[in-house]
């Protein structure tokens, strides 16, 4: 539990010291490389010194994704807006916008297990943040309910923040993330050559 409350708070240290939005990503990619070094078992005799390094290292590759996410958020937000404003002479484009938003949430949900794991071009993480999402709908599930779960805990215990909430969700993504990526692996290796 310490090593968990600690991570929280270097994420959000971090966050800060990148003057939050340029420090967002690069933060959040670094706590998702610990809980990763966790999940798998792997030592992490030094948490502050394998944060720094992945952060320093991640922080301009990170920064190019948190920029494309928060333009199709912002992009977003404002469709939902003009909806809200003209639905009525648009009623088509409701579940338009209702699927893309969704799809741009599940790709967000997958993306830092994703990065994580694979070396790829930037297009492709966000393709298959995406593909393993819509192919795991279970885990995709899990990963939305622990989400609405942490929401309710904080509404009632709002101490928790800067001691869980971000590093817990880590947890509970990575973990559902990468049981998703084993079972597609798992069918992979299944199907004949």
């Amino acid at each position: 539990m310490l090593k968990i409350a600690y991570l929280n708070i270097l994420w959000i240290v971090f966050t800060v010291i990148g003057l939050g939005l340029f420090g967002l990503f690069p933060a959040t990619g670094a706590m998702y490389i610990i809980v990763q070094q966790w999940l798998r078992k792997e030592p992490v005799d030094k948490v502050f010194h394998t944060f720094w390094i992945a952060y320093k290292k991640e922080f301009i590759s990170l920064n190019k994704f948190g920029l494309f996410f928060i333009i199709i958020g912002y992009m977003l937000i404002y469709d939902f807006m003009f909806l809200q404003m003209n639905g009525s002479s648009l009623p088509f484009m409701i579940p338009v916008i209702g699927f893309i938003a969704i799809s741009f949430l599940v790709t967000l949900l997958y993306f830092f297990p994703v990065y994580t794991q694979f070396d790829m071009k930037f297009f492709q993480y966000i393709k298959q943040s995406f593909m393993i999402g819509a192919s795991s709908f279970l885990e995709t599930l899990l990963m939305l309910a622990a989400c609405m779960g942490l929401m309710i805990i904080v509404r009632f215990i709002p101490g928790i923040i800067p001691l869980f909430t971000g590093s817990v969700l880590a947890i509970a993504v990575t973990w559902c993330s990468n049981r998703a990526i084993h079972k597609i692996t798992g069918r992979k290796k299944m199907l004949p050559n």
